[in-house]
């Protein structure tokens, strides 16, 4: 529904019975309740609905709010059932790192055997991922070591290592501990996330990467995390944002959208201003800038 259309609608709303429709009630049965037979004539031409029509558009603002509400906990709840998989993955590579770099200073490739497996069984028990792993703060990595693992859903059945240009000045050197999800993290010893973005250099298409930093003896070693596409977002999230009625959107904390309900809000825009009829609702997640946003 277009906002001016909600608008009209909510006016409507708000300005009959106290109690309002509900919104499986014939707008026939509210109408005559509500309002004497010439009003509810225009009611219907306003609404161009017919008297036998289940009121599914007719939204109080407290209704509203309320929808808003539920989906804002429900996005908390899966946002946060990530990061509980992402820390988890997190602690594993930090409680190997411990074991592997005893009297050594920078990780070698020793250290590296076994965090593989940890990408791996993630991306097995976490299907809406296409990409899990670790990145390494390059100052403890020993030359001729890697420093990033990365692992990936190359094709159905099929994961493999995704190979990054770290080589400084290259036409596609992979500057990774400049972007947000790694150098947020490396400031703040806090979780992050980052995007929608194009991954240029991996996928070719808009994802998110989370992720969760670790540290062994005191020292920030990198970060533990994971790549997910809008597209396989889409089918996990997209339910809670439609059930608001009206346009709606996740936006991240540089104010661009993650993901819309409708072709108002489109993935990776910025949100440049706030107009009276768009509300946000922040979202319980610590750290990561999340909020609802909304029209009326």
């Amino acid at each position: 529904m277009s906002a001016n259309r909600h608008k009209s609608l909510v006016g409507i709303k708000a300005g009959g019975a106290e109690s309002g429709a509900s919104v499986s009630e014939p707008l026939s049965s509210w109408a005559t309740s509500n309002y004497p037979t010439k009003k509810r004539t225009s009611i219907y031409h306003q609404l161009g609905r017919s008297t036998n029509d289940p009121l599914t558009e007719v939204v109080h603002p407290m209704n509203l709010t309320t929808e808003v509400e539920h989906a804002a906990n429900a996005l908390t709840s899966w946002i946060g059932s990530v990061y509980i998989e992402v820390e988890a993955l997190s602690r594993d590579v930090a409680t190997r790192l411990e074991g592997s770099l005893l009297g050594k200073s920078k990780i070698d490739k020793n250290a590296l055997v076994g965090l593989e497996e940890f990408s791996r069984e993630f991306l097995e028990r976490n299907t809406f991922a296409v990409g899990a792993g670790v990145f390494f703060a390059t100052k403890y990595v020993q030359e001729g070591s890697r420093a990033v693992e990365w692992w990936t859903r190359q094709e159905p059945g099929v994961i493999g290592r995704l190979d990054c240009d770290l080589t400084p000045g290259s036409k596609r050197y992979y500057d990774y501990e400049k972007l947000p999800f790694f150098s947020t993290a490396a400031a703040t010893g806090e979780r992050t996330l980052w995007g929608p973005y194009v991954d240029y250099l991996g996928f070719e298409e808009y994802v998110v990467t989370i992720a969760v930093p670790f540290s062994v003896d005191g020292n920030f070693m990198g970060v533990a995390g994971c790549d997910i596409r809008i597209k396989d977002l889409e089918p996990l999230l997209m339910p809670n944002l439609r059930s608001i009625p009206s346009n709606a959107a996740l936006v991240n904390a540089s104010n661009r959208v993650v993901l819309g309900n409708s072709g108002m809000y489109l993935a990776g825009e910025r949100i440049k201003s706030e107009s009276p009829d768009l509300h946000r609702m922040a979202l319980d997640a610590p750290h990561l800038g999340l909020s609802l946003i909304y029209t009326t």
